[in-house]
């Protein structure tokens, strides 16, 4: 039996995208990979992303928001980094010389929101990057070139 492809998911405060990243691959593909994610910083779960990944029927809350040496520190070793955002992929940690960088960026909901007054407005940048998230974590490995 081949071993799960471990691919972790880079952004800078590991609250938004790369959570949802995280869940989706978890959710849709646990089978065959291992999903991680990580910041820059730590930043925690954002509130809002755990709402609309919990309507689209996953549950991202056990998930922690760690920094990317916490992951180094764990000993745990992606074939693949995806970074999700541009700072995640300008700065973006040596990993083990098997890690392969990929970058696909998603556009941030929280930056989108943040002037936002209409709450339901604010929260369909959330759910627009949620479903982009959704379709990507769906053709992966294949889209990734693997």
């Amino acid at each position: 039996m081949r071993d799960k492809l471990k691919i972790l998911f880079l952004c800078t405060g590991n609250s938004c995208r790369s959570q949802m990243a995280e869940g989706w691959t978890r959710h849709l593909q646990g089978d065959t990979l291992e999903a991680y994610s990580a910041g820059v910083v730590a930043k925690g779960l954002n509130p809002n992303a755990i709402k609309v990944m919990q309507e689209a029927g996953v549950d991202i809350t056990s998930q922690q928001s760690q920094t990317m040496q916490q992951i180094i520190d764990l000993g745990i070793e992606p074939d693949i980094v995806v970074t999700v955002c541009q700072h995640a992929h300008e700065n973006c940690p040596v990993f083990p010389a098997k890690a392969r960088i990929v970058h696909h960026g998603f556009d941030d909901p929280p930056l989108l929101a943040e002037n936002e007054p209409d709450p339901e407005i604010a929260l369909g940048h959330y759910r627009r990057v949620r479903d982009e998230i959704k379709a990507f974590a769906q053709g992966l490995p294949d889209n990734l070139g693997t």
